[in-house]
Protein backbone atom coordinates (compact mmCIF):
# COMPACT_ATOMS: atom_id res chain seq x y z
CA UNK A 1 0.00 0.00 0.00
CA UNK A 2 2.80 2.65 0.70
CA UNK A 3 3.94 2.39 -2.53
CA UNK A 4 1.30 2.47 -4.32
CA UNK A 5 0.69 5.80 -2.21
CA UNK A 6 3.95 6.90 -3.29
CA UNK A 7 3.52 6.17 -6.89
CA UNK A 8 0.41 8.28 -6.93
CA UNK A 9 2.23 11.14 -5.94
CA UNK A 10 4.15 11.47 -9.18
CA UNK A 11 1.79 9.97 -11.95
CA UNK A 12 2.98 10.91 -15.42
CA UNK A 13 1.88 9.19 -18.35
CA UNK A 14 3.76 7.93 -21.23
CA UNK A 15 1.65 10.68 -23.56
CA UNK A 16 2.59 13.57 -21.59
CA UNK A 17 6.33 12.98 -21.86
CA UNK A 18 6.37 12.49 -25.31
CA UNK A 19 4.16 14.95 -26.64
CA UNK A 20 5.07 17.75 -23.84
CA UNK A 21 8.05 19.08 -26.16
CA UNK A 22 5.63 19.90 -29.01
CA UNK A 23 5.70 23.53 -30.36
CA UNK A 24 2.90 24.87 -28.68
CA UNK A 25 0.01 25.54 -30.89
CA UNK A 26 -0.96 28.98 -31.97
CA UNK A 27 -3.43 30.73 -29.17
CA UNK A 28 -5.66 33.24 -29.63
CA UNK A 29 -4.50 36.57 -27.80
CA UNK A 30 -5.07 35.96 -23.80
CA UNK A 31 -3.75 38.70 -22.44
CA UNK A 32 -7.06 39.99 -20.67
CA UNK A 33 -7.41 36.26 -19.17
CA UNK A 34 -7.71 36.00 -15.54
CA UNK A 35 -5.90 33.17 -14.24
CA UNK A 36 -7.78 30.66 -12.59
CA UNK A 37 -8.16 30.31 -8.72
CA UNK A 38 -6.42 27.96 -6.40
CA UNK A 39 -5.65 25.77 -9.63
CA UNK A 40 -2.62 24.45 -8.13
CA UNK A 41 0.09 25.00 -5.68
CA UNK A 42 2.64 26.40 -8.43
CA UNK A 43 0.12 28.78 -9.72
CA UNK A 44 -0.68 29.87 -6.32
CA UNK A 45 2.46 31.04 -6.58
CA UNK A 46 2.40 32.92 -10.62
CA UNK A 47 2.12 36.44 -10.38
CA UNK A 48 -1.97 37.34 -10.59
CA UNK A 49 -0.71 39.28 -13.87
CA UNK A 50 0.45 36.80 -15.37
CA UNK A 51 -1.53 36.68 -19.09
CA UNK A 52 -1.15 32.57 -19.41
CA UNK A 53 -4.03 30.54 -17.81
CA UNK A 54 -2.21 28.46 -15.00
CA UNK A 55 -3.04 24.40 -16.08
CA UNK A 56 -4.09 22.25 -13.77
CA UNK A 57 -2.58 19.03 -15.26
CA UNK A 58 1.19 21.19 -15.99
CA UNK A 59 2.32 18.14 -17.64
CA UNK A 60 -0.16 17.60 -19.43
CA UNK A 61 0.02 17.31 -23.72
CA UNK A 62 0.06 21.11 -25.17
CA UNK A 63 -1.89 19.75 -28.41
CA UNK A 64 -3.43 16.28 -29.94
CA UNK A 65 -1.03 14.09 -31.86
CA UNK A 66 -2.37 12.34 -34.95
CA UNK A 67 -0.27 9.44 -35.93
CA UNK A 68 -2.24 7.01 -38.06
CA UNK A 69 -6.28 6.72 -39.02
CA UNK A 70 -8.42 6.34 -36.44
CA UNK A 71 -8.72 3.27 -35.53
CA UNK A 72 -4.54 2.45 -36.31
CA UNK A 73 -3.25 -1.25 -36.63
CA UNK A 74 -2.97 -1.85 -33.52
CA UNK A 75 -6.23 -0.42 -32.51
CA UNK A 76 -7.79 -2.95 -35.34
CA UNK A 77 -6.25 -5.75 -34.14
CA UNK A 78 -7.43 -5.15 -30.49
CA UNK A 79 -10.99 -4.03 -31.74
CA UNK A 80 -11.21 -7.59 -33.80
CA UNK A 81 -10.73 -9.57 -30.64
CA UNK A 82 -12.28 -8.10 -28.59
CA UNK A 83 -15.84 -9.05 -30.93
CA UNK A 84 -15.05 -12.32 -30.61
CA UNK A 85 -16.37 -11.94 -27.02
CA UNK A 86 -17.92 -8.74 -26.72
CA UNK A 87 -20.14 -6.13 -28.49
CA UNK A 88 -18.01 -3.46 -30.17
CA UNK A 89 -20.93 -2.16 -32.70
CA UNK A 90 -21.19 1.21 -30.83
CA UNK A 91 -17.24 1.33 -30.17
CA UNK A 92 -16.29 4.63 -30.81
CA UNK A 93 -12.00 4.53 -29.56
CA UNK A 94 -10.61 1.93 -28.22
CA UNK A 95 -9.01 3.88 -25.81
CA UNK A 96 -5.00 3.30 -24.20
CA UNK A 97 -6.42 4.99 -20.51
CA UNK A 98 -3.09 4.31 -18.64
CA UNK A 99 -1.55 6.71 -21.51
CA UNK A 100 -4.42 9.31 -21.64
CA UNK A 101 -3.94 12.33 -18.99
CA UNK A 102 -5.76 15.22 -17.90
CA UNK A 103 -7.89 16.45 -21.28
CA UNK A 104 -6.71 13.74 -23.34
CA UNK A 105 -7.26 10.75 -24.56
CA UNK A 106 -5.16 8.43 -26.24
CA UNK A 107 -5.45 4.99 -28.79
CA UNK A 108 -2.69 2.23 -29.32
CA UNK A 109 -1.18 3.58 -32.04
CA UNK A 110 -0.08 6.81 -30.17
CA UNK A 111 -3.23 8.93 -30.78
CA UNK A 112 -3.89 11.46 -28.68
CA UNK A 113 -6.72 13.65 -28.78
CA UNK A 114 -8.43 16.17 -26.89
CA UNK A 115 -11.22 15.01 -25.60
CA UNK A 116 -14.20 17.61 -25.53
CA UNK A 117 -16.57 14.62 -25.03
CA UNK A 118 -15.64 13.15 -21.45
CA UNK A 119 -16.45 9.93 -22.90
CA UNK A 120 -20.51 10.00 -22.52
CA UNK A 121 -20.26 13.43 -20.30
CA UNK A 122 -19.17 11.34 -17.63
CA UNK A 123 -15.13 11.77 -16.82
CA UNK A 124 -15.47 14.83 -14.27
CA UNK A 125 -11.84 15.78 -13.34
CA UNK A 126 -9.33 14.41 -15.91
CA UNK A 127 -7.76 11.42 -17.37
CA UNK A 128 -5.28 9.95 -14.59
CA UNK A 129 -6.22 12.34 -12.26
CA UNK A 130 -3.36 11.95 -9.75
CA UNK A 131 -5.59 13.24 -6.72
CA UNK A 132 -8.28 10.77 -7.69
CA UNK A 133 -5.45 7.91 -7.65
CA UNK A 134 -4.54 8.77 -4.15
CA UNK A 135 -8.35 8.51 -3.16
CA UNK A 136 -7.89 4.81 -5.19
CA UNK A 137 -5.56 3.44 -3.31
CA UNK A 138 -6.31 4.72 0.13
CA UNK A 139 -6.94 1.80 2.41
CA UNK A 140 -10.57 3.05 2.93
CA UNK A 141 -10.92 2.14 -0.42
CA UNK A 142 -9.40 -0.93 -0.98
CA UNK A 143 -11.55 -2.17 2.29
CA UNK A 144 -14.98 -1.01 0.34
CA UNK A 145 -13.29 -2.76 -2.82
CA UNK A 146 -12.87 -6.12 -1.76
CA UNK A 147 -15.15 -6.27 1.33
CA UNK A 148 -18.11 -4.82 -1.15
CA UNK A 149 -21.40 -4.24 1.24
CA UNK A 150 -24.89 -5.27 0.80
CA UNK A 151 -25.73 -2.31 2.28
CA UNK A 152 -29.70 -2.59 2.56
CA UNK A 153 -28.52 -5.72 5.15
CA UNK A 154 -24.32 -5.15 6.36
CA UNK A 155 -23.93 -1.14 5.70
CA UNK A 156 -20.25 -0.38 7.01
CA UNK A 157 -19.56 1.50 9.28
CA UNK A 158 -18.80 4.41 8.27
CA UNK A 159 -21.70 4.90 5.94
CA UNK A 160 -22.88 7.60 7.36
CA UNK A 161 -19.54 9.71 7.53
CA UNK A 162 -18.86 8.64 3.65
CA UNK A 163 -22.17 10.24 2.45
CA UNK A 164 -22.05 13.29 4.72
CA UNK A 165 -18.57 14.48 3.93
CA UNK A 166 -18.98 13.20 0.52
CA UNK A 167 -22.23 13.23 -1.55
CA UNK A 168 -24.66 15.36 1.02
CA UNK A 169 -22.15 18.41 1.07
CA UNK A 170 -23.31 19.31 -2.54
CA UNK A 171 -27.03 18.27 -1.83
CA UNK A 172 -29.30 20.11 -4.19
CA UNK A 173 -30.83 23.18 -2.41
CA UNK A 174 -33.88 21.86 -0.89
CA UNK A 175 -32.47 18.22 -0.27
CA UNK A 176 -30.78 16.00 2.62
CA UNK A 177 -30.97 12.61 2.18
CA UNK A 178 -30.24 10.61 -0.82
CA UNK A 179 -30.69 6.96 -1.98
CA UNK A 180 -27.79 5.69 -3.59
CA UNK A 181 -27.93 3.76 -6.95
CA UNK A 182 -25.42 1.89 -9.47
CA UNK A 183 -26.05 3.67 -12.64
CA UNK A 184 -28.10 6.56 -14.06
CA UNK A 185 -30.95 4.36 -15.42
CA UNK A 186 -31.01 2.49 -12.00
CA UNK A 187 -31.50 6.06 -10.52
CA UNK A 188 -34.55 7.06 -12.16
CA UNK A 189 -36.46 3.97 -12.04
CA UNK A 190 -35.55 4.33 -7.88
CA UNK A 191 -36.88 7.58 -8.17
CA UNK A 192 -40.09 6.44 -9.61
CA UNK A 193 -40.73 4.12 -7.40
CA UNK A 194 -40.25 6.21 -4.53
CA UNK A 195 -43.16 7.79 -6.17
CA UNK A 196 -45.42 5.49 -6.75
CA UNK A 197 -44.75 4.18 -3.37
CA UNK A 198 -45.82 7.77 -1.87
CA UNK A 199 -48.41 8.43 -3.85
CA UNK A 200 -50.36 5.57 -2.85
CA UNK A 201 -49.88 5.94 0.85
CA UNK A 202 -51.30 9.55 -0.22
CA UNK A 203 -54.10 7.57 -1.60
CA UNK A 204 -54.60 5.36 1.34
CA UNK A 205 -54.61 8.38 3.98
CA UNK A 206 -51.06 8.38 5.42
CA UNK A 207 -47.64 8.01 5.19
CA UNK A 208 -48.15 5.19 7.93
CA UNK A 209 -51.47 3.50 6.78
CA UNK A 210 -50.91 -0.35 6.33
CA UNK A 211 -51.92 -2.07 3.33
CA UNK A 212 -55.05 -3.59 2.57
CA UNK A 213 -55.51 -7.73 1.84
CA UNK A 214 -56.81 -6.95 -1.37
CA UNK A 215 -53.79 -4.40 -2.46
CA UNK A 216 -51.21 -7.71 -1.31
CA UNK A 217 -53.40 -10.12 -2.76
CA UNK A 218 -54.11 -8.24 -5.89
CA UNK A 219 -50.14 -6.74 -6.79
CA UNK A 220 -49.22 -11.08 -6.92
CA UNK A 221 -51.75 -11.03 -10.50
CA UNK A 222 -50.33 -7.81 -11.36
CA UNK A 223 -53.95 -6.32 -10.67
CA UNK A 224 -55.46 -3.37 -9.63
CA UNK A 225 -55.22 -2.40 -6.95
CA UNK A 226 -52.12 -3.28 -5.51
CA UNK A 227 -50.60 -2.46 -9.09
CA UNK A 228 -52.56 0.59 -9.81
CA UNK A 229 -53.07 2.24 -13.03
CA UNK A 230 -50.53 5.43 -12.49
CA UNK A 231 -47.50 6.59 -14.36
CA UNK A 232 -44.74 9.05 -14.82
CA UNK A 233 -44.96 11.65 -17.42
CA UNK A 234 -42.17 12.66 -19.34
CA UNK A 235 -41.61 14.92 -22.57
CA UNK A 236 -41.02 13.89 -26.35
CA UNK A 237 -37.33 13.67 -27.13
CA UNK A 238 -36.16 12.85 -23.67
CA UNK A 239 -33.92 10.37 -22.59
CA UNK A 240 -33.75 9.27 -19.20
CA UNK A 241 -32.42 5.20 -19.53
CA UNK A 242 -32.80 2.33 -20.87
CA UNK A 243 -33.26 0.16 -17.94
CA UNK A 244 -37.08 -1.28 -18.52
CA UNK A 245 -39.00 1.42 -16.30
CA UNK A 246 -37.22 4.02 -17.53
CA UNK A 247 -37.19 3.17 -20.85
CA UNK A 248 -40.91 4.06 -20.73
CA UNK A 249 -39.99 7.57 -20.21
CA UNK A 250 -37.10 7.38 -23.10
CA UNK A 251 -38.20 9.08 -26.44
CA UNK A 252 -35.08 10.04 -27.59
CA UNK A 253 -34.25 7.19 -30.26
CA UNK A 254 -36.41 4.40 -31.20
CA UNK A 255 -33.42 1.32 -31.51
CA UNK A 256 -33.61 2.18 -27.79
CA UNK A 257 -37.22 0.99 -27.30
CA UNK A 258 -37.83 -1.62 -30.52
CA UNK A 259 -39.22 -4.64 -28.86
CA UNK A 260 -39.37 -3.95 -25.57
CA UNK A 261 -42.46 -3.78 -24.23
CA UNK A 262 -43.79 -0.15 -22.32
CA UNK A 263 -46.09 1.23 -20.08
CA UNK A 264 -48.89 3.26 -21.30
CA UNK A 265 -47.39 6.27 -19.70
CA UNK A 266 -48.06 10.07 -20.95
CA UNK A 267 -45.56 12.10 -22.84
CA UNK A 268 -45.83 15.86 -23.40
CA UNK A 269 -44.13 18.57 -25.77
CA UNK A 270 -40.76 19.97 -24.86
CA UNK A 271 -40.51 23.55 -26.21
CA UNK A 272 -38.90 23.42 -29.77
CA UNK A 273 -37.19 26.91 -29.30
CA UNK A 274 -35.82 29.04 -32.23
CA UNK A 275 -32.17 30.55 -32.36
CA UNK A 276 -31.18 33.30 -31.54
CA UNK A 277 -33.30 33.95 -28.75
CA UNK A 278 -33.05 37.30 -28.43
CA UNK A 279 -34.42 37.27 -31.64
CA UNK A 280 -37.52 35.17 -30.46
CA UNK A 281 -38.48 36.09 -27.18
CA UNK A 282 -42.18 36.44 -27.33
CA UNK A 283 -42.12 33.72 -29.69
CA UNK A 284 -40.26 31.17 -27.62
CA UNK A 285 -42.79 32.35 -24.67
CA UNK A 286 -45.79 31.46 -26.36
CA UNK A 287 -44.32 28.25 -27.41
CA UNK A 288 -43.27 27.32 -23.29
CA UNK A 289 -46.76 28.53 -22.61
CA UNK A 290 -48.72 25.98 -24.89
CA UNK A 291 -46.27 23.01 -23.77
CA UNK A 292 -47.22 24.45 -20.07
CA UNK A 293 -50.99 23.91 -20.73
CA UNK A 294 -50.61 20.42 -22.36
CA UNK A 295 -48.24 19.04 -19.49
CA UNK A 296 -51.48 20.48 -17.22
CA UNK A 297 -54.01 18.67 -19.73
CA UNK A 298 -52.05 15.25 -19.49
CA UNK A 299 -52.08 15.73 -15.60
CA UNK A 300 -55.54 15.85 -15.26
CA UNK A 301 -56.81 13.85 -17.99
CA UNK A 302 -54.65 11.43 -18.83
CA UNK A 303 -56.54 7.74 -18.12
CA UNK A 304 -53.47 6.84 -15.54
CA UNK A 305 -52.51 9.32 -13.74
CA UNK A 306 -48.94 10.61 -13.25
CA UNK A 307 -47.69 10.41 -9.82
CA UNK A 308 -44.48 12.04 -10.65
CA UNK A 309 -43.30 14.01 -14.02
CA UNK A 310 -39.66 13.59 -14.77
CA UNK A 311 -37.91 16.52 -16.55
CA UNK A 312 -33.83 16.97 -17.58
CA UNK A 313 -32.82 20.73 -17.17
CA UNK A 314 -31.80 20.13 -21.11
CA UNK A 315 -32.43 17.38 -22.81
CA UNK A 316 -29.09 15.56 -23.91
CA UNK A 317 -29.65 12.33 -25.88
CA UNK A 318 -32.72 14.29 -27.75
CA UNK A 319 -30.48 16.68 -29.53
CA UNK A 320 -29.53 19.13 -26.91
CA UNK A 321 -32.83 21.06 -26.30
CA UNK A 322 -32.80 23.95 -23.88
CA UNK A 323 -36.06 25.69 -21.98
CA UNK A 324 -36.20 28.94 -19.85
CA UNK A 325 -36.04 28.88 -16.68
CA UNK A 326 -39.53 30.59 -16.81
CA UNK A 327 -40.60 27.04 -18.34
CA UNK A 328 -39.49 25.22 -15.18
CA UNK A 329 -41.13 27.47 -12.79
CA UNK A 330 -44.03 26.84 -14.78
CA UNK A 331 -43.87 23.10 -14.23
CA UNK A 332 -43.15 23.17 -10.72
CA UNK A 333 -46.50 25.23 -9.89
CA UNK A 334 -48.25 22.81 -12.42
CA UNK A 335 -46.86 19.71 -10.44
CA UNK A 336 -47.34 21.56 -6.95
CA UNK A 337 -51.11 22.58 -7.57
CA UNK A 338 -52.29 18.83 -8.54
CA UNK A 339 -50.16 17.07 -6.11
CA UNK A 340 -47.67 15.54 -8.97
CA UNK A 341 -44.21 15.36 -7.96
CA UNK A 342 -41.22 16.78 -9.79
CA UNK A 343 -38.21 15.06 -11.10
CA UNK A 344 -35.53 16.34 -12.27
CA UNK A 345 -32.87 13.89 -14.14
CA UNK A 346 -29.54 15.67 -13.45
CA UNK A 347 -27.70 12.28 -14.84
CA UNK A 348 -26.04 14.13 -17.55
CA UNK A 349 -26.20 17.87 -16.51
CA UNK A 350 -25.15 17.47 -12.74
CA UNK A 351 -21.89 18.12 -11.28
CA UNK A 352 -20.80 21.44 -12.36
CA UNK A 353 -21.11 20.53 -15.92
CA UNK A 354 -23.39 24.26 -16.59
CA UNK A 355 -21.50 26.73 -14.75
CA UNK A 356 -23.36 25.51 -11.47
CA UNK A 357 -23.15 22.01 -9.81
CA UNK A 358 -26.83 21.47 -9.83
CA UNK A 359 -28.19 22.80 -13.77
CA UNK A 360 -31.38 23.51 -11.98
CA UNK A 361 -30.08 25.96 -9.85
CA UNK A 362 -30.15 28.47 -12.77
CA UNK A 363 -34.17 28.32 -12.56
CA UNK A 364 -34.31 30.47 -9.24
CA UNK A 365 -37.19 27.95 -8.30
CA UNK A 366 -39.28 28.48 -4.94
CA UNK A 367 -39.70 25.13 -3.91
CA UNK A 368 -37.18 22.27 -4.83
CA UNK A 369 -37.77 19.23 -6.78
CA UNK A 370 -38.82 16.65 -5.17
CA UNK A 371 -35.99 14.21 -6.37
CA UNK A 372 -33.12 14.94 -8.37
CA UNK A 373 -31.35 12.34 -9.67
CA UNK A 374 -27.25 12.42 -10.63
CA UNK A 375 -24.93 9.91 -11.97
CA UNK A 376 -22.31 10.03 -15.02
CA UNK A 377 -19.49 13.29 -13.65
CA UNK A 378 -20.46 11.67 -9.78
CA UNK A 379 -18.93 8.16 -10.89
CA UNK A 380 -22.07 6.77 -8.85
CA UNK A 381 -25.70 7.44 -8.72
CA UNK A 382 -28.92 7.97 -6.71
CA UNK A 383 -31.34 10.73 -6.10
CA UNK A 384 -31.55 13.36 -3.99
CA UNK A 385 -34.67 14.32 -1.83
CA UNK A 386 -35.90 16.28 1.27
CA UNK A 387 -39.33 14.83 1.93
CA UNK A 388 -39.06 12.20 4.60
CA UNK A 389 -42.33 10.56 3.53
CA UNK A 390 -40.47 9.68 0.18
CA UNK A 391 -38.90 7.41 1.91
CA UNK A 392 -40.72 3.83 1.62
CA UNK A 393 -42.94 3.41 4.92
CA UNK A 394 -41.98 -0.33 5.46
CA UNK A 395 -38.19 -1.97 4.91
CA UNK A 396 -37.42 -4.07 1.41
CA UNK A 397 -40.06 -1.56 -0.62
CA UNK A 398 -36.60 -0.03 -2.27
CA UNK A 399 -34.21 -2.73 -1.75
CA UNK A 400 -31.75 -4.42 -4.04
CA UNK A 401 -28.35 -6.65 -3.24
CA UNK A 402 -26.07 -3.08 -3.26
CA UNK A 403 -28.02 -0.51 -2.83
CA UNK A 404 -24.92 1.81 -4.05
CA UNK A 405 -21.49 1.25 -3.86
CA UNK A 406 -19.22 2.09 -1.36
CA UNK A 407 -16.40 2.46 -3.43
CA UNK A 408 -18.20 4.76 -5.89
CA UNK A 409 -19.10 6.78 -2.83
CA UNK A 410 -15.59 7.33 -2.33
CA UNK A 411 -14.34 8.53 -5.72
CA UNK A 412 -17.37 10.72 -5.54
CA UNK A 413 -16.41 12.58 -2.39
CA UNK A 414 -12.21 12.58 -3.84
CA UNK A 415 -14.44 14.18 -7.16
CA UNK A 416 -16.10 16.46 -4.93
CA UNK A 417 -12.74 17.61 -3.33
CA UNK A 418 -10.98 17.91 -6.49
CA UNK A 419 -13.77 20.10 -7.91
CA UNK A 420 -14.05 22.57 -4.23
CA UNK A 421 -9.83 22.35 -4.49
CA UNK A 422 -9.14 24.00 -8.10
CA UNK A 423 -12.29 25.90 -7.88
CA UNK A 424 -14.12 23.81 -10.98
CA UNK A 425 -17.60 25.21 -11.38
CA UNK A 426 -16.80 28.58 -11.61
CA UNK A 427 -13.85 27.41 -14.13
CA UNK A 428 -16.64 25.48 -15.99
CA UNK A 429 -18.68 29.19 -16.09
CA UNK A 430 -15.63 31.33 -17.20
CA UNK A 431 -14.56 28.62 -19.62
CA UNK A 432 -17.93 28.45 -21.08
CA UNK A 433 -18.60 32.04 -21.81
CA UNK A 434 -15.22 32.47 -23.34
CA UNK A 435 -15.80 29.03 -25.44
CA UNK A 436 -19.41 30.34 -26.61
CA UNK A 437 -18.36 33.65 -27.77
CA UNK A 438 -15.43 31.87 -29.68
CA UNK A 439 -18.24 29.62 -31.11
CA UNK A 440 -20.58 32.60 -32.35
CA UNK A 441 -17.79 34.44 -34.08
CA UNK A 442 -17.00 30.69 -36.07
CA UNK A 443 -20.69 30.71 -36.77
CA UNK A 444 -20.66 34.34 -38.23
CA UNK A 445 -17.95 33.23 -40.82
CA UNK A 446 -19.62 29.57 -41.15
CA UNK A 447 -23.04 30.22 -41.13
CA UNK A 448 -24.03 26.90 -42.63
CA UNK A 449 -21.38 25.09 -40.11
CA UNK A 450 -22.94 26.44 -37.24
CA UNK A 451 -26.61 26.63 -36.87
CA UNK A 452 -29.03 27.17 -33.63
CA UNK A 453 -26.14 27.64 -31.50
CA UNK A 454 -27.50 27.28 -27.49
CA UNK A 455 -26.01 27.23 -24.03
CA UNK A 456 -24.84 30.46 -23.64
CA UNK A 457 -24.54 30.76 -20.11
CA UNK A 458 -24.68 27.33 -19.37
CA UNK A 459 -20.74 26.35 -18.90
CA UNK A 460 -19.56 24.63 -21.18
CA UNK A 461 -22.98 22.61 -22.03
CA UNK A 462 -23.10 24.27 -25.63
CA UNK A 463 -24.37 22.51 -28.89
CA UNK A 464 -25.32 23.67 -32.06
CA UNK A 465 -26.77 21.81 -35.35
CA UNK A 466 -24.83 20.51 -38.50
CA UNK A 467 -26.07 20.03 -41.95
CA UNK A 468 -23.44 17.42 -42.29
CA UNK A 469 -23.36 16.16 -38.40
CA UNK A 470 -21.52 13.08 -38.90
CA UNK A 471 -19.16 14.25 -41.07
CA UNK A 472 -17.90 16.71 -39.04
CA UNK A 473 -18.12 14.56 -36.13
CA UNK A 474 -15.75 11.95 -38.13
CA UNK A 475 -13.01 14.42 -39.22
CA UNK A 476 -13.07 15.96 -36.30
CA UNK A 477 -10.73 12.83 -34.99
CA UNK A 478 -8.33 13.34 -37.84
CA UNK A 479 -7.64 16.79 -36.71
CA UNK A 480 -7.39 15.72 -32.83
CA UNK A 481 -10.25 15.61 -31.29
CA UNK A 482 -12.99 13.87 -29.99
CA UNK A 483 -16.51 15.16 -30.09
CA UNK A 484 -19.56 13.95 -29.85
CA UNK A 485 -23.43 14.20 -31.64
CA UNK A 486 -26.96 13.61 -30.20
CA UNK A 487 -30.34 13.83 -31.94
CA UNK A 488 -30.37 14.12 -35.36
CA UNK A 489 -28.29 17.11 -36.27
CA UNK A 490 -26.65 18.45 -32.94
CA UNK A 491 -23.01 18.44 -32.23
CA UNK A 492 -22.78 18.87 -28.75
CA UNK A 493 -19.83 20.09 -26.44
CA UNK A 494 -19.23 17.72 -23.05
CA UNK A 495 -15.66 18.58 -22.04
CA UNK A 496 -14.24 17.92 -18.23
CA UNK A 497 -14.62 20.50 -16.06
CA UNK A 498 -10.46 21.26 -15.98
CA UNK A 499 -11.03 22.43 -19.62
CA UNK A 500 -9.75 25.62 -20.19
CA UNK A 501 -9.78 28.43 -22.80
CA UNK A 502 -6.31 26.95 -24.14
CA UNK A 503 -8.33 23.40 -25.06
CA UNK A 504 -11.21 25.77 -26.56
CA UNK A 505 -8.38 27.54 -28.66
CA UNK A 506 -7.30 24.08 -30.12
CA UNK A 507 -11.49 23.23 -30.25
CA UNK A 508 -12.43 26.22 -31.96
CA UNK A 509 -8.86 26.35 -34.75
CA UNK A 510 -9.74 21.83 -35.11
CA UNK A 511 -13.49 23.23 -35.92
CA UNK A 512 -12.52 25.69 -38.44
CA UNK A 513 -9.99 23.10 -40.30
CA UNK A 514 -13.00 21.36 -40.88
CA UNK A 515 -15.18 23.76 -42.04
CA UNK A 516 -12.75 25.04 -44.29
CA UNK A 517 -12.22 21.24 -45.51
Amino acid sequence: MASLLRSATRVQPTISRAIRTQAPMARRSMASQTPPRNATAAAAQAPMAEAIEQPFFPDEPVGPMIRTAIPGPESKKAIAELDKIFETRSLNMMTNYQNSYGNYIADLDGNVLLDVYAQIASIPVGYSNPSLLLAATSPDMVSALINRPAMGNFPQHDWASILETGMLRVAPPGTDKVFTALAGSDANELAYKAAFMWKRQQQRGSYDADFAAEDISSSMNNQKPGSPDMSILSFKTAFHGRLFGSLSTTRSKPIHKLDIPAFDWPQASFPALKYPLEQHAEENAREEQKCLEEVEHLITTYHNPPAALVVEPIQSEGGDNHASPAFFQGLREVTRKHGVLMIVDEVQTGVGATGKFWAHEHWNLKDAPDMVTFSKKAQTAGYYFGNSELRPNKPYRQFNTWMGDPARALLFRAIIQEIERLNLVQNTAETGEYLYNNLESLGKRYPKEIQNLRGKGQGTFIAWDSPRRDEVLKKAKGVGINIGGSGERAVRLRPMLIFQRKHADILIDGLEKIFKS
